[in-house]
Parts: structure tokens; C-alpha cells; sequence
């Protein structure tokens, strides 16, 4: 990112932000003013490009900048001692050239469209900056400073200039500026702008010339809708997710849709979806997410203004949490609620984003349904090239959907809805590596939401080819990233099962959670813990060598947490709680992360313990209270935890304290059956 590029992050400066240094001499102050303004002149004044909106403006204070620099260094060579009044005027001039400098980083280094739909407020800034040289040169005393006749002459036709400027509005820009969000009144109506049209508007009127240039202008615009620090932004955001949602569409069809090595890396550098746990009470009820911008609805519930805008643009005309009519569409800021969040997202440092200055409710409802249509257009291209494309066209497409699944909730049910998860099922079994990983990772940002889990985990084999992938994929991206989708789509208790059963599937986790990356294992373990909580799932856990490979997992401490977990839930079992009562590896194992783990690690360890004795039988039990140190070690679990732990640990510390086990010993049948699973087990281990 260019250095300059964090200026043109905020709204351009004003004048109260600044203020000319104390204890500088005149001479001093003259020299800062003089390199400001040259460096000004030097960097604008001779640029071979120059952005086609709010030229006249830029160009007209750039041409008063020059001329005020003839007086400045006139002042500066002449030494001469200036009265009180000029050197005042000169700290006011010091500001205005800073200023001047933010205002035009701001115009040249922004976006087109950005520019194109601040218009308004960015000509008011160059209209305030001609003001304040006008005041200060009526009030500087020219008699006074000795000028020359040619440096006067100058000086009194700039007083003329800017004293009778007037606030420009370039007609052109306007009506450009309405054109482009026409198409967002087109989108809303349900009807694709015109292709011809789309290529006069934005190709040759605001100047995209390629897909690069759609592509940047995306990314400046997407800057600006995620992180809005100008928020007194006289576009909302609303708006702005419309623009993005059209540029995107065109830029694809009048382009089409290429995979560039900037797209490589955006889909591996995009931050993932915040995992922050965040309070019901911040919580929009449609989205389930954060209430950035919570609003107030006629029943008096609270929403997030961009949900329950969608929700009123689909056609809804009650209101989501109560049922109740909705007798008007007014949506009023909640202030108090969203100073709280605020607070919270500070406190978090989550970036916190809002829609102050909307230009109302109408405004805000059109925007956003005609990002829906927008985004469903772009999707029916998307689903073209999957189907039809060639092998790049299919990766590239893929890979869209990828990028774009993953930075909004909105895409990802849109997405869904138009079926494009039977196409990505199919890329799967591609032999590009490219093609597979945005396939596999396409799906896992899909499945963020709860009902597309439902939907990928129903399409006919999809989580077969998920399982192929984690087991067999191409490179070690697609395989730690399809470990990701099944822990994804295990969140769903109806999912646990099918998941469990599915051939290769447990296996493909356990060799995962062996042998993979960091984030591999990560999300290995989180998956087979949440398979281990269905009640069936502890056969095909033991026969898969799952179990073995969360045993192991206890000696790594990223992941000793979940594996303790995972255990914990398995033990409940009889037989599963006899196979690792059996086996000294787990049982020192669930007593060092007791003895050594974190908080959550130390409570599902003495819960798994606790079980083993429990179940185990007579035998187990007194084998796990004869650890040494476990006496010492269980006692400190109850200090903290859930009421439920603080129980099982309790009751572990008894057990081990009385040497006994509260149940008989397991039954002959159930004894034949431990033995014989123990002789498996063990082989497996020793193998």
C-alpha cells in the first residue's frame, strides 16, 4: 500500500485540524509554507493523468497555490520585518496549504467512482479553501509589506479571482454521478441495465478501462464500506455496497472473469469472519451477527439497519421477531445501543462500521435491494462459467464465489439460493489444484451459514467428494480447508451423523489431526469433538483409529484442549472408557493436561478421568486413582469452570481419594467385549 494512500482513508481535513507551530520566527514559518506549497506544485501541476472528475477544481487551487508562492518567497528574500497582522495571516496560510495538501492527495489518490459519488462534498471542500484565501487576502495589509509592482499585480488579481468564486458543481460529473446510480433504481426493478449502456457509462464517462481498473476501483470502494471512517459520509453505505455490486457486475460482463496473481493472493490474505464471542443482547435477531447500526422498527424492536432493510425490501411487511404489522418502513437509530456496541467493538478492536448521514430510509431500502439483484446477476454469471467454461474459466468463477462468500452473510445465502453448490460439488474432482482449492474453500465459506450447511451436506454426493478431498486432495491447502468444511458442517447436530458414517471420513480427520499444519489440526480436532457428541458415533470413533489419534493429541497443546474434550464425551461409553482405562498412554496423558493445560483442558480432562473410573470398572478405576500426583492435581479443578466440571471433578477427587469405584465390574459379556477391543486397540498403538 502506498504511503500516501492512508491519507485518502479519512474525510479530507478541516481547518480546526490544524494549527501553525508556536515558537516558529516568520522566516521560519515562510520556509515551511514554501516547501509545502512546492511540493504541492511539483507533484499535481506536471502530471501527465489527471483524474477526469473535479479537474476545474483541482487544477484552479493548484493555480492559486502558485501564485500565493510568488508572495511568499517575495516575502522571504525581502527580510523584512513584517507588522503583527501579516504574521498572523501567515499562520492561517500555513494552515490553508496543508489543508490544500490533504484535500488533493485526497481527490488524486482516491477512486473514480469514490470521487464521482462524493462529489458534492469533495467541491464544497475546494469552494472552503478559495473562501479562506479570499478572507485572508482582504485582510492581509498589502501597503505594508513593500511588494513589488509585478508581485502586487499578481496578488490583487488572485483577491479578484477568489473573491468572486462561487461554488462549482461540474454538470457532467452530476449527471454522471445520477447515472451511476441509476442502475441501482435498474437492479432494484428487478431489470439488468443494458450492456451497452454499462460499457458507455463506465469505460468511456468514468474512465475503467479494463478489468484491473474494475478491480481497483472494487477494492478502493470495499476500503471504504468496511472499515467507514467517514462517517459523516453524505453516501451510505447502503449505497456504496450497491456501486460495489454493479461495478462487480460489469466488470464481469463486459470482461468476463479472469484469475490474476492479485486475486491469488486476496483469497489467502482476506481476514477470516470474526470468532469473537459476542453478547445476545448485541446481536441483530434476522443476521444473528453484531448490531453495527441498530435501528428501531414501528413495533419497537431493534434490528440492524442492513438486515432489516434487506428484510423489508424482499416484500416483508412485518416484523421478523414479533409478527406484528409494520405500520410504517421508518427505521430510527437506536443511539444508546450503538454506543455500547461501539464501546464493545473498540474494547475488541473490531472494526465497527455505521450508517450515519444516510440519506434516509427510501434511499437506503432501494440500495440494498438492488445489491440483491446485483449480486443474484452476478451469480447467474458465475454459475454460467462453472457450467459451461473451460478449466479457467471454471477456477476463476470458483474462485469468485470463494472471495465473495467469504467477505459478506448476504452473498453466501444469494449464493445458496442460486444453486451454485451442485457446480462447486462437481469442480472437486478436478485435477487443477487451483481449481480444487477454490472449490473445497468455496464451500466452507458457504457453509459460515447455517442453512446452506443443510443444503451442502443434502447434495448428492458433496460430502463424499469433501471426504476425497481432505483424503486425497492436490495440495495441502484443499485438505486442511475441506478438515475446515466438515468441522463446519458438523455444527449441526443432524450433519454429526451422516459425517460419522460417511466412509473414510473419521479416518481422513484422525490422519489430519496427526499430520497436518497447525490450522489442519485445529480444525480436525474441533470436528471429531463435535462428532463426538452424537450418541452413535463412538463405534466408528474407536474402529477409525480417531480415538488413537485423540490420545495422541494430548501431548500437543494446541489441540490437547479439544482432544480432552472429545474424550471426555466418548467415555461416557462403558466399552470406550474401558479400552483407554486399559491403555496407560491416555490415561497419563488426560492427567498431564489436567496437571498442566489450560483452564477448559484441565475441567475435560478431570471429566474424561472421571468417567473412566466411573465406567471402567473396578480394575480401571483403581488404576487411574494410582497415578501419582493425580490426588494433588484434582482438587485445584473445581476453582473454576462450569457448575457441571466443578461436579466431575469433585467427584473424580473422591473417587480418588477413597481408592473406590462407584459402579460394579462390567458384566462377562461386557468384559469379552473390552478385551477384545482393548487387543485391537493396543496393536494399533504398538503399530
Amino acid at each position: 500500500m502506498p504511503a500516501a494512500f492512508d491519507c485518502v482513508t479519512r474525510k479530507p481535513q478541516r481547518a480546526e485540524v490544524f494549527s501553525a507551530p508556536s515558537d516558529l520566527s516568520p522566516a521560519s514559518l515562510l520556509h515551511q509554507i514554501i516547501a509545502v506549497g512546492s511540493g504541492l506544485v511539483a507533484t499535481y501541476s506536471n502530471r501527465g493523468w489527471w483524474p477526469r472528475h473535479q479537474r476545474q477544481n483541482a487544477r484552479s487551487l493548484l493555480r492559486r497555490i502558485q501564485i500565493l508562492l510568488t508572495l511568499f518567497e517575495f516575502l522571504l528574500e525581502s527580510h523584512r520585518t513584517l507588522p503583527p497582522l501579516a504574521n498572523l495571516c501567515l499562520e492561517e496560510f500555513y494552515v490553508i496549504v496543508h489543508r490544500a495538501r490533504f484535500l488533493l492527495d485526497y481527490f488524486f489518490q482516491s477512486s473514480r467512482l469514490w470521487v464521482l459519488l462524493r462529489n458534492q462534498m469533495i467541491s464544497c471542500q475546494f469552494h472552503e479553501l478559495e473562501h479562506d484565501i479570499s478572507t485572508l487576502l482582504d485582510v492581509l495589509p498589502l501597503n505594508e509589506l513593500g511588494l513589488t509592482a509585478d508581485v502586487r499585480e499578481h496578488i490583487e488579481l488572485l483577491q479578484q479571482q477568489v473573491g468572486s468564486a462561487v461554488l462549482r458543481f461540474d454538470s457532467r460529473d452530476e449527471k454522471l454521478r445520477v447515472k451511476v446510480l441509476s442502475f441501482l433504481n435498474e437492479f432494484k426493478e428487478q431489470r439488468q441495465p443494458d450492456t451497452a449502456d454499462l460499457k458507455t457509462t463506465f469505460l468511456d464517462r468514468v474512465g475503467i478501462l479494463d478489468a484491473m481498473d474494475f478491480e481497483s476501483e472494487i477494492k478502493f470502494l470495499e476500503d471504504k464500506f468496511y472499515n467507514n471512517r467517514e462517517s459523516d459520509s453524505e453516501t451510505d453505505l447502503a449505497t456504496i455496497a450497491g456501486v460495489i455490486a454493479v461495478a462487480r457486475y460489469s466488470k464481469f460482463l463486459l470482461f468476463g472473469i479472469h484469475e490474476t496473481v492479485e486475486g491469488k493472493q486476496k483469497y489467502r490474505n482476506k481476514p477470516a469472519p470474526n470468532s469473537i464471542s459476542v453478547s445476545s443482547d448485541f446481536c441483530c435477531p434476522i443476521s444473528l451477527e453484531l448490531m453495527l447500526d441498530p435501528v428501531v422498527v414501528s413495533t419497537g424492536q431493534t434490528y440492524d439497519r442492513s438486515s432489516i432493510a434487506q428484510w423489508m425490501a424482499s416484500g416483508h411487511k412485518s416484523c421478523p421477531n414479533s409478527g406484528q404489522t409494520l405500520v410504517n418502513t421508518d427505521l430510527i437509530p437506536n443511539r444508546a445501543l450503538r454506543s455500547l456496541t461501539s464501546h464493545w467493538c473498540a474494547a475488541n478492536s473490531v472494526p465497527c462500521r455505521s450508517v450515519q448521514g444516510s440519506n434516509g430510509c427510501a434511499t437506503t431500502l432501494v440500495a440494498a435491494k438492488a445489491t440483491v439483484e446485483a449480486t443474484r446477476a452476478i451469480t447467474q454469471i458465475l454459475i454460467q462459467h462453472l457450467s459451461t467454461g473451460d478449466l479457467n474459466s471454471k477456477k476463476a468463477a470458483a474462485g469468485e464465489i470463494r472471495l465473495l462468500a467469504k467477505i459478506a452473510k448476504e452473498n453466501r445465502i444469494i449464493f445458496a439460493e442460486e444453486g451454485v453448490i451442485p457446480h462447486l460439488s462437481l469442480l472437486l474432482h478436478s485435477q487443477n489444484q487451483i481449481a480444487q482449492e477454490n472449490a473445497v474453500t468455496a464451500l466452507l465459506n458457504l457453509s459460515i451459514h447455517d442453512a446452506n450447511r443443510r443444503k451442502i451436506i443434502n447434495q448428492d454426493g458433496c460430502l463424499t467428494s469433501i471426504v476425497t478431498v481432505l483424503r486425497h486432495g492436490l495440495t495441502p491447502e484443499s485438505r486442511e480447508n475441506a478438515a475446515a468444511a466438515i468441522f463446519s458442517l458438523s455444527t449441526l447436530h443432524d450433519n454429526k451423523k451422516l459425517i460419522v458414517d460417511e466412509p473414510g471420513g473419521a479416518e481422513a480427520l484422525a490422519w489430519m489431526l496427526r499430520n497436518g499444519s497447525t490450522t489442519g489440526k485445529k480444525d480436525a480436532v474441533m470436528a471429531l469433538f463435535n462428532l463426538s457428541m452424537h450418541p452413535e458415533s463412538w463405534e466408528r470413533m474407536v474402529d477409525s483409529n480417531a480415538v488413537e489419534a485423540l490420545v495422541g493429541a494430548l501431548e500437543e497443546e494446541i489441540v490437547a484442549e479439544a482432544a480432552a474434550g472429545a474424550l471426555a464425551l466418548l467415555v461416557r461409553r462403558s466399552i470406550v472408557a474401558g479400552l483407554l482405562g486399559w491403555e496407560e498412554k491416555a490415561v497419563m496423558g488426560l492427567a498431564g493436561v489436567m496437571r498442566t493445560g489450560s483452564s477448559v483442558g484441565r475441567q475435560n480432562a478431570a471429566a474424561a478421568l472421571h468417567e473412566i473410573g466411573r465406567r471402567g470398572g473396578t480394575v480401571v478405576g483403581k488404576e487411574v486413582a494410582g497415578v501419582s500426583g493425580m490426588s494433588a492435581w484434582a482438587p485445584t479443578v473445581p476453582l473454576d469452570g462450569t457448575k457441571r466440571s466443578r461436579m466431575k471433578a469433585s467427584a473424580l477427587a473422591r473417587i480418588l481419594q477413597r481408592r473406590e469405584v462407584v459402579t460394579p465390574p462390567p458384566t462377562t459379556t461386557m468384559a469379552v467385549a473390552v478385551s477384545a477391543r482393548v487387543t485391537g486397540y493396543r496393536k494399533r498403538f504398538e503399530s
